[in-house]
């Protein structure tokens, strides 16, 4: 042991036997823990006293700060010697606590386990930060004035810290954490916010990271954020926590540590993140789940590089690599994907842009003009109503005629196609909006992401089978009907001249300038409706085979026509989900003749006045050809009119349902 800590362990020695000579506690035998008046004994510049005295509210024994400065103050000695050998740093900057947060501290406020001085042996290091900053905030909470009001944040950045990796046990050394307070913060050199000391702890943050991450900061070194925060000193640059979190730090596998960095990267990265979350990958990320690709699977962690640079991962030379990590039948088509294709930016992606300019156009175009159809039609048929004119079924006459209007096969591909179509709607539009409650919601109760796409998947199978099948039947009925069967007669679905003309006389009666018009088998709205789903089928489905099968589809596509099938898939799909939801409900249930439902499609027939009126130039054909009697059918049973009523609900309750969430989904989408 060297002579000179010998020397001054004898000097301190000496100082505290002095101390406790001058102490009346020595003379004292009364158990009060109240401190008598010192006589003749050394004070410090402030007044307060040089040797140990006893706290009279709590009993403890209160050792003065100069005291601990007397040996730990020590430029010349700021080293000592543990019992066992080892050199020990014990040297403290006494202007640095002066200048920080603690500044008004005892020193054994934080070191509790100091009770004397000199020290019996040499302490081991037990700072209480958690205890006395919740004791402190509890105490002083109420205060009027916000002196403690930092205190508040402080206990909540604790809460965070006794949640996350580094307050769990060390698995080397279970009766320890993998790391504590002051690990990472200096106790003696905390500062305010703002202060200089702050600065200096963000930029020291990765050395004092890597004391136990080592490979960790040798590659953030190498990184341009390394670069910029090590080299250059610039504050602004991440750092470890930016990325990782300051207190409720994950382990770096669990999915909340992804989550966590993904979201940390948009703190600085702000139109980066925007793109992403627009894309595949970021809808599936924000509903939560982490399988699908994140900023570090793509950037690199801790080795995030301009793409200049040849080390990057998203250099040229290395991208196809990195993208056959997840997609492991990548080629060269893959790097013409754009992952932060932005469909508002004409400048940078002219042909992203040009697509959701047309689908917008024809979103716009289709809702704005069925909408004022709609309001005009509400019009219309109120003040009809109220003039004593429309159609009202007579549910008094319980034998009342009945017009078989849908084969039993039609029903029951209305009814799977319904099906199929509200299940794709409903998990379609939860990536779609992906941000909102009620989407996570979903996806959690359906099973995860992944039982989520197979849903999907497998409606959009169900879906494609039914529209395919009732393109057979439709061209069976045709060549059995050939000798009869007219293209664009009035039973075809194929628009006419005359619905054109319709359309301009339904408008004239919606503003009371004409007859309503008289109709065929199939008005000119029925047959919108039929046609729409060929446009859909074939946008969706062209769109959703790309997305289905990347590997397959890229070995004929550049790699940019994900973006565009994504962006069509989506806006195709809203459009569906919106106008089957308002305005084909509309048509078919809520017009006041028909409130609140019309339940031909599931019983299959309509009563013979309803016809008469809503078809009335193929009743009077049918009535000229002495072929209405072969359509006319009893009315139908009670359980079937249940049976139809209680299907028809439930569907008219669930596609209102999801009016409605899609509804909130843009009403809340971000910018």
């Amino acid at each position: 042991m060297p002579r000179r800590i010998e020397i001054n362990r004898v000097v301190r020695l000496w100082a505290a036997l002095l101390g406790l000579i001058l102490s009346p506690a020595v003379f004292s035998t009364a158990t009060s823990n109240a401190t008598p008046e010192p006589v003749g004994i050394p004070l410090m510049p402030d007044g307060e006293l040089m040797i140990d005295h006893f706290d009279p509210e709590t009993g403890k024994r209160i050792i003065p700060n100069e005291r601990c400065l007397t040996c730990h103050g020590d430029q010349e000695h700021r080293t000592d010697v543990r019992d066992d050998g080892s050199p020990v740093e014990i040297f403290v900057n006494s202007q640095q606590i002066k200048d920080s947060v603690h500044g008004g501290q005892q020193c054994t406020s934080c070191h509790v386990t100091i009770d004397r001085v000199p020290h019996r042996k040499a302490p081991a290091v037990i700072v209480g930060c958690i205890e006395c900053h919740r004791d402190t905030w509890e105490a002083h909470k109420d205060d009027p004035d916000d002196k403690y009001a930092r205190l508040e944040i402080v206990n909540q950045q604790i809460d965070n810290f006794m949640h996350s990796v580094h307050a769990q046990p060390s698995e080397l050394d279970q009766s320890r954490t993998n790391a504590t307070c002051y690990d990472c913060h200096d106790g003696h050199n905390i500062g305010e916010l703002g202060s200089i000391q702050r600065a200096e702890h963000r930029l020291n943050n990765p050395e004092i990271c890597g004391r136990c991450h080592e490979q960790a900061l040798a590659d953030y070194r190498t990184s341009d954020h390394g670069k910029a925060v090590m080299e250059e000193g610039d504050s602004e640059a991440a750092v470890c926590s930016d990325c990782h979190t300051t207190h409720e730090i994950a382990a770096s596998a669990t999915d909340k540590a992804q989550w966590q960095i993904t979201e940390n990267c948009g703190n600085c990265h702000q139109e980066a993140q925007r793109t992403y979350f627009a894309s595949y990958h970021g809808q599936v990320h924000r509903l939560g789940y982490t399988e699908a690709a994140k900023c570090h699977d793509c950037h690199g962690g801790h080795l995030v590089k301009n793409e200049d640079d040849p080390t990057s991962e998203i250099h040229a030379n290395n991208r196809l690599e990195n993208c056959r990590a997840c997609h492991r039948n990548a080629n060269r088509n893959f790097l013409g994907f754009w992952p932060h294709g932005d469909a508002e930016d004409r400048e940078n992606y002219p042909d992203l842009w040009a697509f959701k300019t047309f689908m917008d156009i024809l979103i716009f175009s289709v809702m704005g003009f069925f909408w004022v159809h709609v309001l005009l039609w509400l019009y219309r048929e109120i003040m009809d109503r109220r003039q004593g004119k429309g159609f009202n079924e007579d549910l008094s006459q319980p034998d009342v005629v009945y017009f078989r209007r849908f084969p039993l096969v039609w029903r029951w591909i209305h009814f799977l196609f319904a099906i199929a179509t509200m299940t794709l709607i409903l998990t379609g539009t939860t990536l779609l909006f992906s941000h909102t409650a009620w989407a996570k919601a979903v996806v959690e109760f359906l099973g995860g992401i992944r039982m989520e796409a197979i849903i999907h998947r497998t409606a959009a199978i169900i879906w494609l089978s039914i529209f395919i099948l009732h393109l057979v039947l439709a061209w069976r009925n045709i060549r059995r009907n050939r000798a009869t069967f007219k293209w664009f007669g009035s039973t075809s679905m194929l628009p006419n001249l005359k619905d054109l003309r319709d359309l301009r006389d339904m408008f004239k009666w919606f503003l009371g300038w004409g007859p309503r018009p008289r109709f065929n088998h199939w008005t000119y709205w029925q047959k919108f409706d039929y046609w729409a789903p060929f446009w859909g089928a074939t946008v969706i489905g062209l769109s959703g085979l790309v997305l289905f099968m990347p590997g397959i589809t890229s070995l004929i596509l550049p790699g940019w026509s994900f973006n565009i099938a994504n962006l069509v898939h989506a806006e195709e799909a809203l459009l569906a989900a919106i106008f089957l939801n308002s305005v084909h409900f509309f048509n078919v249930h809520f017009r006041p003749e028909r409130f609140p439902m019309s339940t031909a499609i599931f019983t299959g027939v309509i009563p013979i006045d309803e016809f008469k009126h809503d078809h009335r130039l193929e009743y009077d054909r049918l009535v000229e050809a002495g072929e209405l009697e072969k359509h006319l059918v009893q009315r139908p049973s009670r359980r079937v009119s249940l049976a139809a009523s209680f299907i028809t609900t439930v569907l008219i309750m669930t596609g209102l349902v999801l009016l409605t969430l899609v509804l909130i989904g843009l009403v809340t989408a971000p910018n």
